[in-house]
């Protein structure tokens, strides 16, 4: 898949078959529409493409700062790029850019630059400066620019029962079995392992502490959760504590994994985390004695849950 962190630097070779979205954690309705613009696109050999934005659009136009994303920008190339989409357009948000009429969006962007055979867009699509243009409107401006609309019907997006706000409140809930479902595959978290107060080691629980760089990445909520990790193209399984550590009277939020059956030193490596399941909420114990009590329950949980998964 190519990527251009730009529209400008996109040069076509040939008409593509374009979509145009956030797509944020590609849930299975994105998939849905990204499979049709591959499929459309390899029926008559042009090029699938998709245009999407970052920084996120409300984080320009609202100052919405606080936007948590299910993907990172890696986290999305890689999926799409899983979808067989031969081209991702990154481009940046900006005001000036959202002050594009829907014609000058449709001339200049869609028609001249891109070169689009066919665009698909859902039936509530709206687009140009204060979104003043129609999916409908679309349909008339393609006639005029030569390129065909296909627009997504409401009862084909309502049988998706999905969206990435649904998503994102799932995982708020700790429901990864439904998260799972939406997303067609299992939420993760990458991050750079960091060195931590060891304490631990003195439990015999070892945790690598997770460093995630994007502050705009979805954190599930305080907990500790069932995971799978991805080392070196090994594959283990482990449980994770994401909050501040009570029992040692921690202050700042962390995100600590244990794996099971490992103990090699990872600093400075990158993990990814997978989530199959939460376990419980986060809770003070009166001792470390207590608390590693309650830490092997929670490791029979986990391993009885990856028996009853088929994982273990």
């Amino acid at each position: 898949m190519n990527v251009f962190r730009n529209i400008e630097n996109y040069i076509p070779d040939s008409k593509c078959i374009l979509t145009i979205g956030t797509f944020d954690g590609i849930h299975v309705g994105h998939q849905k529409i990204i499979k049709s613009i591959v499929k459309l696109a390899r029926d008559k050999n042009l090029q699938a493409t998709i245009l999407t934005f970052f920084p996120h659009p409300r984080m320009v136009l609202q100052h919405d700062s606080n936007i948590k994303l299910i993907d990172t920008l890696d986290e999305k190339i890689k999926g799409l790029e899983n979808l067989g989409v031969d081209n991702l357009i990154i481009h940046p948000f900006s005001k000036a850019f959202s002050r594009l009429t829907a014609q000058e969006f449709c001339r200049d962007i869609l028609a001249n630059q891109l070169q689009i055979d066919a665009l698909f867009i859902g039936y509530d699509h709206r687009f140009g400066r204060n979104r003043e243009a129609t999916a409908e409107d679309l349909v008339t401006l393609g006639k005029t620019y030569n390129f065909n609309v296909h627009i997504i019907p409401a009862q084909d997006i309502s049988s998706i029962t999905v969206s990435s706000t649904k998503v994102r409140k799932a995982i708020a809930e700790g429901d990864f079995d439904c998260v799972t479902n939406f997303l067609g595959r299992y939420f993760e978290l990458t991050g750079t392992v960091a060195k931590g107060q060891k304490l631990g080691r003195t439990i015999d629980f070892p945790t690598a502490n997770l460093r995630i760089e994007e502050n705009y990445k979805l954190i599930p909520p305080i907990g500790v959760y069932l995971v799978s990790v991805e080392h070196n193209k090994q594959k283990l399984f482990g449980m994770m504590n994401i909050g501040t550590r009570p029992t040692v009277n921690g202050e700042h939020e962390t995100l600590e994994v244990h794996l099971f059956d490992f103990n090699e030193n990872l600093y400075d490596q990158k993990l990814r985390v997978l989530f199959l399941a939460k376990i419980r909420d986060e809770e003070k114990f009166e001792s470390l004695s207590a608390l590693k009590i309650q830490l092997k329950k929670d490791k029979e949980i986990c391993k009885r849950s990856l028996i009853k998964k088929g994982l273990h």
